[in-house]
């Protein structure tokens, strides 16, 4: 006997999510409340990204639906279901007794109980970005999940330090000290990703490596400074290698505040500034407690000013490395003067073409994985591309550390050539900052 088919019922966090979601379910049915569009009418305009998302999802339901009727049913293609727009239903008992107002997420709720009691025999799950809705959902009896598609399996390697190998053959690390490397296939550990940064150890001496897939050879990266910036331990000496490789066109740096993410990123741009037309730091602009900037005093740039000082603070610190009037101090205000060093928020570079340039984009915790994608497929050439942020410090209301665009990046793009990835663990602020992130 045949499985019956599941109905998945949407809220709209998930279309702002990802437009495509949809066809994300198998052949499973797909309801949408009519409250979800008419939510989405009021996203699709604006220049953000879930404008796009909602305008990009309304004519995709354009396209499917022709002449059918919603009512029947539109298929949604082979090896899919079908999708539904449920109209609006009434309230239950129970319902009018927990809620007293009538909101679009209450709504939604009285559609999907609704759904439930008129297919009693097949399953049915609300799909939420919104924890506190799947709650709701769950003590109403209704089954409720979030939506899965991009979340990541294993964030292993986005919590755990610098690989330390102990007790390693001493010949092997006298070799890399000695030599330009050796050859992967020579070396005692094969499973090596590219690009993948390691300490060799033993009871005298040691070693920082990497695997550079180019060669295809285990080399010893060596400590260097970056316009005044001096590494201070094997993280930071890992990440300045990968953010001034040239062969490495995109790079991720996890880690909590104060371990010097954007900062190295910083530094090492204005490094290679020869290299690059122009140099971009760019931070996404989530509203302190989901309210908008408008109800911030002042002018355009009064609004956004606080949401970048961090970026500023940064050149700050790099500004302080050098005398007043050094020439590295004269250069960073040239080529602010001239456009060659732009720090603003991120939606105001959205849908620009970037050929020849060194984009650093912090807080990317706060992205998407459709956001951080599209960043990404921006890349023109001679560009290169850093991401930076905390997974455990995320201010986006439907992301956390398995969804959010910064863990997806890393954990898709590991292996690839042109791609590295460095997690820094130690603070270097100060003792009294390392103590606070720790215990606090």
């Amino acid at each position: 006997m045949p499985k019956k088919r599941k109905i998945f019922i949407l809220d709209t966090n998930v279309i702002l999510h990802d437009h495509k979601c949809i066809y994300n379910f198998e052949n499973n049915d797909v309801i949408l409340p009519i409250v979800v569009l008419e939510e989405l009418d009021k996203f699709k305009k604006g220049n953000d990204q879930i404008n796009y998302q909602a305008r990009e999802f309304v004519r995709d339901l354009n396209n499917i639906s022709g002449e059918q009727l919603f009512k029947e049913g539109v298929s949604l293609g082979n090896k899919h279901g079908k999708l539904f727009v449920a109209t609006g239903k009434p309230f239950t008992q129970t319902m009018q007794d927990s809620f007293f107002e009538k909101s679009p997420d209450h709504r939604i709720l009285a559609i999907a109980l609704h759904i439930k009691e008129e297919f009693k025999t097949r399953i049915v799950t609300l799909v939420t970005k919104d924890i506190n809705l799947r709650m709701k959902a769950k003590s109403l009896g209704l089954n409720s999940e979030d939506y899965e598609t991009d979340k990541v399996k294993n964030i292993d390697v986005l919590e755990k330090g610098v690989r330390i190998y102990e007790e390693f053959d001493a010949g092997t690390i006298d070799k890399l000290y000695n030599s330009n490397g050796i050859a992967k296939n020579d070396f005692p550990i094969q499973d090596m990703p590219a690009n993948q940064y390691f300490v060799l150890r033993n009871a005298n001496q040691s070693v920082l490596a990497k695997y550079d897939p180019f060669q295809e050879m285990i080399v010893r990266v060596e400590k260097h400074s970056c316009f005044g910036i001096d590494p201070r331990n094997a993280e930071q000496t890992f990440s300045l290698d990968a953010l001034t490789n040239p062969e490495i066109k995109l790079v991720s740096l996890t880690g909590k505040a104060g371990t010097g993410k954007t900062l190295l990123a910083l530094a090492a741009a204005l490094q290679q500034n020869k290299s690059f037309k122009q140099i971009l730091l760019a931070r996404p602009i989530v509203p302190l407690s989901n309210r908008d900037l408008g109800f911030l005093p002042g002018d355009v740039n009064d609004k956004i000013g606080p949401y970048m000082q961090p970026l500023f603070d940064n050149l700050t610190v790099i500004k302080g490395s050098h005398g007043n009037k050094s020439r590295e101090n004269i250069l960073i205000e040239e080529m602010q003067r001239d456009g060659m060093l732009i720090i603003t928020p991120l939606a105001y570079i959205r849908g620009r073409s970037l050929s020849d340039v060194y984009f650093i984009v912090d807080e990317a915790q706060n992205l998407t994985p459709h956001e951080v994608k599209t960043i990404i497929t921006r890349a023109g050439d001679g560009t290169k591309i850093i991401f930076t942020g905390d997974i455990e410090q995320i201010d986006s209301p439907y992301l956390d550390k398995t969804s959010n665009g910064l863990a997806y990046l890393t954990e898709k793009m590991k292996g690839q050539d042109v791609f590295a990835h460095v997690n820094l663990v130690k603070g270097e602020r100060s003792y009294l900052a390392e103590l606070a992130s720790d215990l606090l």
